[in-house]
């Protein structure tokens, strides 16, 4: 993709959900239908049209479902117009399991952030009570799901570290990290005590054209808007790669439950990362605060043993955000909130 220039959304789209070569081959030995619970969000779209291309490229005719509330009918409609299934339910309605497919491969992408903070009791109902409601429903040897989390379940780590990395001891900070560590207790035990294999992905951070921390410098780049540096480095990796791996993690599905972070594989100076996108930007950065010793870090070095380096380049991402940005195209505004400490989202 180091040439692609993307000029449209639909061609966003395409790009983040092409299968890499890797991802074909592996899911060819792949049998039954997939199911992907909160498809509607913002990586969900894309992974189902991975799934779908994978599947299709592979020769496998097997069913892709989509289950949302799908409060934008847009997407349930690029969803059903590149074959996939989509089905409207509330996962926090228990009643809604009864009316929903059987599958043998289950992607759990379902939960709650933003607001996280001034609605506990649904952040908690969201991501764990939903979790038992799927992890109930679809069990036993013959399911694999993939369980999303997130990085956040982590300690903040030194930032001369390697990050997190899987062997690493929980320690959540606030609230959403606190119930997104409940979310995976809940797979791990119905993976211990039915023997649905599972692998748990906690991500840290995905980035597209439309959202994600290079988004969001980008944007305070070009509105002269002061960038905190409380937080100030992170990991980046790109939704399209990140979706890739997230696909072949079905490979690592056990009982018990896996762990494997997807994450980029650098550790990136925030105020670096906003001084490249100024240059691009023929413009200046500006800030607020100090950098801190220690960040939201992850060490995706076994992820990328695993399945290999990323295919897009640090260099592409900032070019294309910034022009994308500049440009004036849709974006999702849903800032990712990197620079919080506290845990309050």
């Amino acid at each position: 993709m180091k040439n692609v220039t993307i000029e449209t959304e639909e061609q966003l789209e395409l790009e983040l959900s092409r299968p890499h070569p890797e991802t074909v081959e592996q899911l060819r030995s792949v049998r039954g239908d997939f199911l992907v619970l909160g498809a509607g969000g913002k990586m969900g779209p894309t992974l189902c049209g991975l799934l779908k291309n994978a599947s299709d490229a592979a020769g496998i005719g097997r069913r892709i479902f989509a289950v949302s509330r799908f409060s934008d009918p847009g997407v349930r409609d690029r969803l059903e117009n590149a074959g996939i299934r989509t089905i409207p339910a509330d996962l926090i309605d228990r009643a809604a399991y009864d009316e929903l497919p059987d599958a043998a491969n289950v992607f759990f992408l379902a939960g709650m952030k933003f607001g996280a903070s001034v609605q506990e009791h649904l952040t908690w109902a969201m991501n764990t009570y939903v979790p038992a409601l799927a992890a109930e429903r679809w069990s036993g040897p013959e399911v694999c799901i993939v369980a999303f989390s997130t990085g956040n379940v982590y300690p903040f780590m030194p930032v001369d570290s390697s990050g997190a990395d899987e062997r690493t001891q929980p320690g959540p900070v606030g609230e959403y990290a606190m119930s997104c560590l409940g979310r995976e207790r809940i797979f791990q035990h119905f993976s211990a005590t039915r023997g649905t294999r599972t692998v748990i992905i906690r991500l840290n951070y995905a980035n597209e054209l439309r959202y994600g921390v290079l988004v969001d410098l980008a944007q305070k780049v070009l509105s002269a808007q002061k960038i905190d540096l409380s937080v100030g480095h992170v990991n980046v990796i790109w939704q399209g790669d990140a979706n890739n791996y997230i696909a072949r993690s079905l490979a690592l599905a056990s009982s018990p439950a896996s762990v494997l972070n997807v994450a980029g594989p650098e550790i990136l100076s925030v105020r670096k990362l906003a001084e490249r996108i100024a240059r691009l930007a023929a413009t200046k950065a500006h800030f607020t605060g100090t950098e801190q010793s220690t960040a939201l870090l992850s060490d995706s070095s076994r992820c990328l043993e695993l399945f290999g380096p990323p295919t897009v380049s640090l260099d592409w991402m900032l070019s294309s955000v910034v022009d994308w940005v500049r440009r004036g195209e849709k974006v999702l505004n849903k800032p990712t909130k990197f620079q919080v400490r506290d845990g309050k989202f």
